[in-house]
């Protein structure tokens, strides 16, 4: 069973590394992971062995908070950050004057009579002690959680801050005692010299910036979240179903699988569901990244966070809350974010037993002082500041800041990563293997020339063929069909296998089919068979019309290349990389795809299961590579790849097999999903540098190795500022992320632009749009009301007939012109 938990108490990654150390511990337990930035613990168990209540005991027993459910944490972070701000503002309000009082007097800034230290320095002393008792109380949390880690031998940030100013603190408190005790001795000149060896405003200042760069950090972490809350934010969260035939407005937690769910124009879809009624044009940019709306209607299916943009229709509602398949994404992001990226390993071994090798360096460091013939303040100024330089939140924030950007960032632009694996893997990529159809193709079939014999009417002879064609379902057939647009339909109708199909038209006999049909009828056909060879060189399938035993045509069909396939590949190629085209289909159809795209390496004819023999036959050769396909048959060359890449349009198999899910289903997003990895491995790096660096710089630097040769010591509290900014820096690195834009092909430009007058609203677009992919030869089009302006995507279609399709809506062509005028 899987089940994630809300973890209080952890600040650092030495507290993640013993949460997961004592999570794992408990028998039954098979899988654990913390996600520092996000207070969780995800584990898998077995439940016949063990349950939530020994994990939550094991976790609370190393002295962490833990409780079933992600939301107690997301819930607790708006309190908490009321709760730390409120404590800062008063840490500051008795900072201020402690500091001042403290630091005046060597400023040269004018001190009250009754506090110099010359002539009272008991009283001196006495209010520093004063000033300083409300900080550590407000920030009791670090003495509290750091000794309570002690005890559990499991020293954490905590521990160092809570001994570094624990230290100082109590250091002060003796001198205090001392000073008191030599004024009442009359000992003015011991007092004085007790009272300017205090280090209150060290303790003080230690647990104020580090609660300030705590706050801090705390902010620009969850800005590293902001991905996932913007895609939560796309599902409504109240939802209109109809009960006993009224609509009632219900919050979307009630909404129940069966529920009918009313959704206006507008209105996003809440849920997972079928159309029982109605009609819209659904913006499922959220899930595909496709700006165009889909239309949909009696039976079509849609998802939750779509949004209805025109159009009024009843769902029944078939995926419900976590199971929609848009909770599936936010989910997927999230485990992403939290899983750990071998890169990481390092860090976290590091950080295991960072803490107590700090704290051995430190009493090693002022005994050594102390032996050398420096005071006791000397030396335990210097064992405090290693305490609190040192930063093992450093370490720990490199990676998971990182990865957590880095894998909300690709949601936003549609790049799924399902790990933090998959996106390292993504960085040693040297060969992209693609798929041919459906990959680089748009894996649907379409008309590409039609040719009539000499001496046949070719319009005649194409509604004869659709005709024929009306009673199929093959690809080939309904291609055609759609191409002819108005024809007949066969009265009589038989598939020939491997051949093509034979059907009664008005009396007359007709087969449509290749040269092997042709020729096993003993037809003519040499008038047309050179146009066939030309197709066949192009990778084109040709079909012969043949009607009464005598050849009428030859229509030629295709699989269409992707329009972002070219630039795709030469993205890639410009990457180093080496891209080769791996396909089942014959060399012909292969080699034609291969020089529109700009491939020069072709594996043809091989089946799915030899698709994974040749991966992983390229990676012996030492290649890592990426596979990228969207059918099931890709599915065991996507496992075996170093990194599987899967159109969001293919089977669910392919999904499921891969590491990376392209949501866009466009082909482009492969050398964007690499790139994203790229930036985000160059970024983990960077913050590892620093964090190592900082620790490797910063503690000798704090242990006095500057001090015999330049004389340099390094107060406590610039340490604690130091610890502080390591933390942020390596934050807000992370957060530059943000900025990264992956490659993206530019979009197709359509073939024509349309002004048309009458357009007003959502529903006069979506006529026009209708009307318009009801042309033979128009993919798709785009219409836009308020500039009055009509894209359209296609080849092949007619000026006029378009023109006649908007104006049999009741709507004025004004205007077209063709890309290029």
């Amino acid at each position: 069973m899987k089940q994630i938990f809300s973890i209080s108490g952890m600040t650092c990654s030495a507290c993640s590394s013993h949460v997961e150390k004592a999570a794992g511990a408990v028998p039954g337990v098979s899988s654990v992971q913390v996600n520092l930035l996000r207070n969780t613990l995800t584990t898998v168990y077995d439940e016949n062995i063990t349950d939530a209540d020994a994990i939550i005991a094991a976790v609370q027993k190393a002295g962490y908070g833990a409780s079933v459910g992600a939301e107690t944490a997301a819930k607790a972070a708006p309190q908490q950050e009321e709760k730390t701000g409120r404590r800062l503002w008063l840490s500051f309000s008795f900072l201020i004057p402690m500091f001042y009082l403290s630091m005046g007097h060597m400023m040269g800034l004018p001190v009250p009579p009754i506090v110099d230290p010359g002539a009272h320095p008991a009283l001196y002393a006495l209010v520093q002690l004063l000033l300083t008792a409300p900080i550590l109380v407000f920030n009791r949390r670090y003495f509290l959680g750091g000794f309570r880690a002690l005890l559990h031998r499991s020293p954490n940030m905590d521990s160092l801050v809570a001994l570094g100013s624990g230290a100082a603190a109590v250091y002060s408190l003796v001198k205090v005692l001392l000073a008191v005790y030599a004024v009442e001795l009359g000992q003015i000149e011991a007092a004085h010299m007790h009272a300017m060896d205090l280090y209150f405003e060290s303790a003080a200042m230690i647990v104020v910036l580090i609660g300030l760069g705590k706050a801090l950090e705390e902010k620009s972490k969850r800005r590293t979240g902001d991905a996932i809350d913007k895609l939560t934010a796309m599902v409504p969260q109240r939802a209109t179903v109809l009960r006993e035939g009224k609509e009632v407005d219900i919050p979307l937690s009630e909404v129940r699988v069966g529920d009918h769910v009313v959704v206006r124009s507008g209105q996003s879809v809440p849920v997972d569901g079928v159309l029982l009624r109605g009609s819209g044009a659904v913006d499922q940019s959220a899930l595909t990244g496709e700006s165009m709306p889909v239309d949909v209607q009696k039976g079509d299916s849609v998802l939750a966070a779509t949004v209805n943009t025109a159009g009024y229709f009843v769902l029944e509602a078939t995926r419900v809350g976590a199971e929609t398949a848009f909770s599936g994404v936010i989910r997927l992001v999230e485990e992403a974010g939290a899983s750990k990226a071998p890169i990481a390993r390092l860090a976290d071994r590091i950080s295991a037993v960072f803490v107590p090798v700090v704290m051995g360096i430190a009493i090693l460091s002022g005994g050594i002082w102390m032996v050398a013939g420096k005071s006791f303040g000397f030396a335990i100024g210097i064992a405090i500041s290693v305490l609190v330089i040192s930063c093992p939140c450093a370490l720990g924030l490199a990676t998971p800041t990182a990865i957590m950007v880095g894998t909300g960032l690709g949601a936003e632009h549609g790049l799924l990563f399902r790990s933090a694996q998959a996106m390292e893997a993504g960085e040693g990529i040297n060969a992209v293997v693609l798929d041919k159809t459906g990959t680089l193709t748009s894996g649907v079939m379409a008309v590409r020339e039609v040719t009539a014999a000499p001496g046949v009417d070719k319009a005649a002879m194409l509604r004869r063929a659709a005709s024929a064609e009306s009673l199929s379902e093959h690809p080939l057939a309904r291609a055609i069909v759609a191409y002819a647009g108005a024809h007949d339909a066969a009265q009589a109708y038989e598939l020939l296998p491997g051949g093509g199909i034979r059907a009664e038209v008005d009396g007359h006999t007709m087969h449509v089919g290749n040269g092997r049909l042709a020729a096993q009828l003993g037809v003519d056909t040499r008038v047309l068979d050179q146009a066939a060879a030309l197709a066949a060189e192009r990778g084109e399938t040709a079909l012969f019309v043949i009607c009464d035993h005598n050849v009428e045509g030859l229509i030629t069909l295709a699989d269409s290349v992707r329009p972002d396939a070219a630039a795709a590949v030469a993205r890639l190629k410009a990457m180093g990389l080496d891209v080769i085209l791996l396909t089942g289909d014959h060399p012909g159809p292969a080699q034609a795809v291969a020089r529109a795209v700009g491939i020069d390496r072709v594996i043809a004819q091989v089946l799915p299961a030899d698709k994974e023999r040749e991966v992983a036959r390229l990676q012996a050769s030492g290649l890592k590579v990426a596979m990228v396909g969207d059918g099931i048959n890709d599915a065991p060359a996507l496992a075996r790849a170093d990194l599987g890449i899967a159109l969001g349009a293919g089977t669910d198999v392919a999904m499921d097999s891969a590491d990376v899910v392209l949501m866009k289903s466009e082909v482009s997003d492969v050398a964007g999903a690499l790139e994203l990895s790229h930036a985000t491995l160059k970024n983990i790096k960077q913050n590892l540098f620093w964090a190592f660096f900082y620790n490797v710089i910063g503690i000798p630097v704090a242990a006095g190795v500057l001090v015999p040769t330049f004389g340099i010591t390094l107060n406590p509290m610039i340490a604690a500022a130091a610890m502080s900014f390591s933390s942020l820096f390596v934050v807000t690195n992370a957060l530059r992320l943000r900025r990264f834009v992956p490659f993206h092909a530019p979009e197709e430009q359509p073939a024509a632009v349309l002004t048309v007058e009458g357009m007003s609203c959502a529903h006069c677009e979506k006529a026009v749009r209708d009307a318009l992919r009801r042309v033979p030869g128009v993919d798709r089009a785009m219409a836009d009301a308020k500039t009055g302006k009509v894209r359209v995507w296609g080849s092949g279609f007619d000026d006029d007939a378009m023109k006649l399709a908007v104006e049999e809506e009741e709507y004025i062509v004004r205007a077209i012109r063709r890309q290029g005028q």
